[in-house]
């Protein structure tokens, strides 16, 4: 089953789930608000990712700039950095793409069809 943790404002995750719509691929779709991981879901979802935990923050958003995040994630553990991420689904990328077998932070078309298709 295909999760996407999307954020309603989000225009990203808008342009995700309609590239899912028009692709006819079954998705749930969950807040990443209400619903955020918690640290030990987010420590297996980016072990199952492969990719650098640093892609997991969104970089961009007001909260991670308001913690100032970019100074302070080089000097945490992953464990801490987990835990950070599960305090407020506003730090996590959007959408998060989830699947049986793989999982990806962000939007982008050529990887998502790789991973659905």
């Amino acid at each position: 089953m295909v999760k996407v943790y999307c954020y309603d404002r989000c225009s990203t995750c808008k342009k995700a789930l309609s590239w899912l719509d028009e692709h006819k691929i079954g998705y749930e779709k969950l807040d990443i608000k209400t619903q955020n991981p918690d640290a030990e879901t987010l420590k297996t979802l980016h072990e199952k990712s492969g990719l650098p935990l640093k892609r997991f923050f969104n970089s961009s958003g007001m909260l991670y700039k308001e913690l100032e995040l970019s100074k302070k994630l080089p000097g945490m553990s992953e464990e801490e950095q987990y835990n950070i991420l599960s305090t407020d689904g506003m730090l996590v990328k959007r959408p998060l793409l989830v699947t049986d077998n793989e999982v990806f932070p962000g939007f982008n078309e050529a990887e998502w069809e790789r991973i659905l298709k």
